[in-house]
């Protein structure tokens, strides 16, 4: 998948995680799919543990203002990028 069309994809999920705000049920849905949908877009063990922590943040209360999507995705292509090219 380009990267673009994720952080798109991550942007509308932070998006949606702000529902919660208007309509607070709404994070009994969304946290759990939050979670899954956060392990299919990051594979291995990063996703998983990036799958709970959105997860947990959906799930609490007041927490919702955390973009985890979108920095889940700076990590992967912006910062993790810039230190494997500074190890090489």
């Amino acid at each position: 998948m380009n990267k673009y069309k994720k952080l798109t994809i991550c942007l509308v999920c932070d998006a949606l995680g702000y529902v919660s705000f208007v309509f607070p049920p709404f994070d009994i849905i969304w946290a759990p799919l939050a979670g899954y949908l956060m392990t299919k877009l990051y594979k291995g063990k990063t996703g998983k543990i990036a799958g709970v922590i959105v997860f947990i943040e959906e799930a609490l209360p007041f927490l919702d203002v955390v973009p985890t999507f979108t920095l889940m995705w700076l990590y992967s292509y912006v910062f993790k990028t810039k230190k494997e090219i500074i190890e090489v």
